[in-house]
């Protein structure tokens, strides 16, 4: 640019625009440093800032990028950038385009792994209220994994071996890859919805955290989750740990432990039964002998040799109380007789006749009321004196 020569604002950012394009150092370049002020649009694309203890960098990284996150990020996270540096001429303001984010010291799956695990947990997934618990002798059995694999082949082996009464059934899916989360999904809403199992067993054989990460998929955790039917997560080897054994009903190391978790062993069970059916033969062995021992003792007596026996023994027993009763009766009765004359004489003695046979009388006016002093009478009131054989009318002439 000639330095005569007046330019426009746009002529200028372009300017500036097409020197940093050209510049093969800002074309492809990682910064690292921490995230602020993130925003994510509805359009679906990411605006940042970028910043360290000496400068920020405002950065944007725009939606066909951001779908291929495998975390969400966040602010005051530590992350690598990669993108080029270049000016938006309209602003005049100079930002990283973002095309690939990574977390700085640990790998996007795990960040991802965790975040979504602390947000299934607070959502209560994982709460050990909501699990189902297995059936103890399961009938109908859905093997949700892929049919190719070695560890559908290791659970029918274990299944038919330890308890060939059930039925077995794998609905197939993929195990791994970007349609394999939606497929196990429908499958086990799928299983739900049929009605046919009574448990359902989901998981694949080993391999690194990006083969099975399937299972750490949110729409895999909720549709675990939804299952009416109990669950048991069987997913790589027993160091392996992912989203679905949290929220399943059961976790087993590997496939091959889930279908020794999921039914009992033919064998144990038959030994039990023959341990009971033992206990249940000496139980009535004892008791048949019991029983003999008592009809041995029966059988000798005196009752059943001749019944009459029986009867003459309660007639003798029956004359005896009989007699107890009378002699009890008669005791009893004299005993209230002697009691009732001393009441009668006690009653007789205190009986006011027995005073006016001594020759004393009981003075009462007409109403029947008794004179107990002179003051009771007048001159002239007419009285009735009752003696021991009557009474005498009188009149009181002086007082």
């Amino acid at each position: 640019m000639r330095n005569d020569t007046v330019y426009s604002v746009s002529q200028v950012n372009q300017y500036i625009k097409d020197l940093l394009d050209g510049d093969g150092a800002l074309s492809g370049i990682y910064i690292r440093g921490e995230i602020s002020n993130y925003k994510m649009y509805p359009s679906g694309h990411h605006y940042f800032s970028m910043k360290d203890e000496g400068g920020a960098i405002r950065c944007v990284m725009f939606r066909r990028e951001a779908s291929a996150l495998r975390f969400r990020p966040e602010n005051g996270m530590k992350v690598v950038a990669f993108g080029r540096v270049t000016v938006f001429p309209r602003d005049g303001q100079y930002q990283l385009y973002v095309s690939a984010l990574t977390p700085d010291g640990v790998g996007d799956l795990y960040v991802a792994f965790e975040q979504l695990k602390a947000k299934l947990y607070a959502e209560g997934l994982f709460d050990p209220a909501h699990k189902k618990p297995i059936p103890r002798f399961p009938r109908r059995i859905a093997l949700v994994t892929s049919a190719a694999g070695a560890a559908v082949r290791d659970m029918l082996r274990i299944l038919g071996a330890r308890w060939p009464m059930a039925q077995v059934a794998v609905v197939p899916v993929r195990v791994q890859g970007a349609e394999a989360p939606g497929e196990i999904a429908a499958a086990l809403g799928w299983v739900n919805r049929l009605g046919w199992a009574d448990l359902i067993i989901t998981g694949r054989g080993g391999g690194s955290m990006e083969d099975l990460w399937a299972f750490n998929e949110e729409i895999v955790a909720r549709a675990i989750y939804a299952s009416q039917v109990p669950v048991i997560s069987a997913v790589g080897h027993e160091p392996d740990v992912t989203i679905a054994d949290f929220v399943a009903d059961l976790r087993a190391a590997t496939p091959s432990n889930a279908a020794e978790l999921a039914v009992p062993d033919q064998n144990d069970v038959a030994g039990r039964l023959n341990q009971l059916s033992a206990r249940m033969e000496q139980a009535m062995s004892r008791r048949l002998g019991e029983f003999s021992s008592k009809l041995e003792r029966l059988s000798g007596s005196r009752a059943l040799q001749n019944p009459m026996n029986y009867i003459e023994d309660r007639r003798v027993l029956l004359d005896y109380q009989r007699t107890r009763l009378a002699h009890g009766l008669s005791g009893t009765l004299n005993r209230e007789r002697q009691h009732f004359a001393r009441l009668a004489a006690s009653l007789d003695a205190m009986s006011p006749l027995k005073v006016l046979a001594r020759g004393y009388a009981i003075p009462r006016l007409e109403d029947g009321t008794v004179v107990r002093s002179k003051t009771d009478v007048a001159a002239g009131d007419a009285l009735r004196l009752r003696v021991a054989d009557g009474e005498i009318p009188c009149i009181v002439k002086e007082h």
